[in-house]
């Protein structure tokens, strides 16, 4: 599987046709809101992360100014912790307690600010026991971009559980058996089974959810 640290590392491999893609950024304030990125179209990916204060402006509306002084302010770690959380996704939250309990610097005001670009791949989204179907157009292969077994949120593929089944949403298991069953072919057919993946969380109703791309192979003029 692709690290998901990468940008579609397709070069050498397979020619993307993909358009510039922009930048966007947003910045968590408060301690106790959620941050959230999310994208219309394809999937994400970070590309910076700061959480603590490098300017003495940002989210500081009403606050001293002794909290807004320090302006060289960062917690180590950030942008490893999104990109785990987030890469791949059309749309991730994270709580501002998943970046620890540790104080980059005490007194000072912080906030949690991401930059991101929305990639131009396919999102898809497989129930337990069901199948997953990843297909491309005629002439193109698939390169996979993410592809994670478990639960993240209260909502997907939760017709007819029970709430003990769903409540778990921090359940995930990251592997290589989808990037190396599909990577290169035309079309791929996956089970979303514990059978294939492992069960990151015994008791829990389970997805699969892969972000993949489709390209044309690379050819080598001789």
């Amino acid at each position: 599987m692709l690290g998901l640290s990468n940008i579609l590392l397709l070069a050498a491999t397979y020619v993307l046709l993909s358009p510039g893609v922009a930048t966007e950024t947003v910045t968590t304030c408060e301690v106790n809101a959620v941050h959230r990125l999310s994208c219309d179209g394809g999937v994400i990916s970070v590309k910076e992360a700061l959480y603590g204060r490098a300017d003495s402006v940002t989210c500081g509306e009403g606050k001293p100014q002794e909290q807004l002084a320090n302006t060289e302010c960062s917690q180590e770690g950030t942008v490893d912790i999104l990109k785990k959380r987030c890469d791949g996704k059309k749309v991730c939250e994270v709580s501002l307690d998943v970046l620890g309990a540790r104080d980059p610097c005490p007194g000072t005001f912080k906030y949690l600010q991401t930059k991101y670009t929305c990639l131009p791949a396919i999102h898809h989204v497989t129930c337990e026991h069901s199948l997953a179907y990843l297909q491309c157009d005629e002439g193109q292969v698939i390169s996979i971009y993410r592809a994670d077994y478990g639960r993240h949120d209260l909502s997907t593929c939760t017709y007819k559980r029970h709430a003990s089944e769903i409540q778990n949403t921090d359940c995930s298991h990251f592997s290589s058996t989808v990037s190396d069953s599909c990577n290169g072919k035309n079309s791929c057919i996956i089970k979303a089974s514990n059978s294939v993946f492992g069960d990151p969380c015994h008791g829990t109703f389970k997805y699969l959810e892969v972000a993949y791309a489709c390209g044309y192979p690379f050819v080598t003029l001789t």
